[in-house]
């Protein structure tokens, strides 16, 4: 038999260890192969072990648990774990995504184990398709533009600063047409130039204001107000096109959800 694999992604350590423990005395047989932060986290972690099952915080900094579903719930079966049930319900009624309310119930989580053990041995991803593609990332859209009005705003990156020796200079993210990963940096490019910045490219992306900035992949970030236009490729990639840069932006299968609905 094959081996089911899990990752669980909160931002409460407490959390984490309470679900790993709880599954490990109803479903012994399940590998937990990652525990992640936050949504950017639990994508990257997600590209880099394939699991079968992911546990999603509704509420985490930065890229939320139901931006992060948009970008994986074709290829994994998705429990949202969550304060806020009537996000979840919406997913939960197209059959597409199981969910549990926190605190976390043992006689929910059992019943949601025994789901999960059913649709994964009727075969990959069959109790998630009961909505198609489109529904599920439109219901999916609409919990996250709800969720954002529901979290307080909060205070999004407005300049960038560049040093350069004695000089520093102040660049208006507005102004900044993308952001690529440059070892434990990053290379920030707008229309007048570019600068190496002493910061990486995870932290910019929990800093900049996402209805703008999106990760196209690990190492890149575009501002969404310069893309010209985005050409599929194979196997669920794209390439990103600037308006007023010669460079093309890859997009990788785990980011191309930002552009579905272009």
């Amino acid at each position: 038999m094959n081996r089911i694999t899990a990752l669980i992604a909160d931002d409460e350590p407490l959390l984490r260890e309470h679900l790993r423990s709880q599954l490990a005395r109803l479903w012994p047989e399940l590998d937990i192969v990652a525990d992640a932060r936050n949504g950017r986290e639990a994508v990257e972690l997600f590209d880099a072990h394939q699991p079968a099952v992911v546990f999603l915080d509704v509420h985490m900094p930065g890229l939320n648990g139901i931006e992060a579903a948009r970008a994986l719930a074709r290829r994994a079966q998705i429990v949202f774990i969550t304060a806020y049930e009537q996000y979840a319900v919406q997913a939960f009624e197209q059959g597409a995504i199981d969910y549990m309310v926190k605190p976390v119930d043992p006689a929910r989580l059992a019943d949601t184990v025994q789901r999960l053990q059913e649709r994964l041995s009727a075969g990959a991803g069959a109790g998630q398709r009961v909505a198609t593609d489109a529904m599920l990332d439109a219901v999916l859209q609409r919990m996250a533009g709800e969720l954002r009005q529901r979290v307080p705003a909060r205070a999004w990156l407005q300049w960038i600063k560049a040093s350069s020796g004695s000089r520093m200079r102040l660049i208006p993210v507005e102004q900044v047409a993308y952001l690529r990963a440059d070892g434990k940096y990053t290379t920030v490019v707008w229309d007048d130039g570019e600068a190496l910045i002493r910061k990486s490219i995870r932290e910019l992306a929990d800093e900049l204001d996402p209805e703008r900035f999106v990760q196209i992949h690990r190492s890149a970030i575009v501002n969404l107000h310069y893309v010209r236009e985005v050409v599929r490729g194979v196997n669920e990639t794209a390439d990103v096109h600037l308006r007023g840069h010669a460079e093309v932006l890859p997009v990788s299968r785990s980011y191309l959800h930002h552009f579905r609905q272009m």
